[in-house]
């Protein structure tokens, strides 16, 4: 019963909220195609200023992946991953993760193809992915566009949840599958 509800529900729930939202702005004389354009032209211009500090961050990583770096760091540190539990293969997937989804997406594809998706490793990038953040991305690309010079609290409390967050997936992904 519960889920023939949920698939109804999953199955009108958009086009829902496709009709409610000018709707309700109708009903509050909000002009709707109005300020969806102005939105759409805010978006457009946002998109513009953080092109440049999107492609600096592209970069820097393609750099430390292509310079061999990001597997001079899993060697280095594989016997402290294996003492947390981590398989040294996904902590290529750790690293990339907090600064770039597509390139952590990337990382995670590789370890599909060379593990399999139902592996400890492939399971683990699963979680990971799901768990954790693209801090670094953020900051630079996010408050970069805005011009936020000072991040105070930002970047310790972003990288505190995503070590949280990889850890847990860790002990979780372990103690599920492992």
């Amino acid at each position: 019963m519960f889920v023939k509800f949920m698939e109804a529900l999953s199955l009108y729930a958009i086009p829902f909220v496709l009709l409610a939202i000018p709707l309700y702005g109708y009903i509050k004389k909000v002009k709707v195609y109005e300020a969806f354009t102005d939105g759409a032209k805010e978006g457009f211009t946002t998109a513009v200023r953080i092109i440049p500090f999107l492609v600096a961050m592209l970069v820097a990583i393609g750099v430390f992946r292509e310079s061999g770096a990001m597997e001079l760091l899993t060697n280095v540190l594989a016997p402290v991953t294996q003492l947390i539990g981590m398989p040294a293969d996904v902590f290529p997937m750790a690293i990339m993760r907090p600064l770039s989804g597509g390139g952590a997406q990337g990382v995670m594809t590789e370890l599909f193809n060379s593990f399999g998706p139902d592996s400890l490793v492939g399971r683990m990038a699963s979680v990971m992915m799901g768990s954790t953040e693209t801090t670094f991305y953020v900051l630079a690309v996010y408050f970069g566009a805005v011009s936020v010079k000072k991040t105070r609290h930002a970047l310790p409390a972003g990288l505190i949840a995503d070590v949280v967050g990889l850890l847990t997936a860790v002990f979780v992904v372990n103690l599920m599958f492992g």
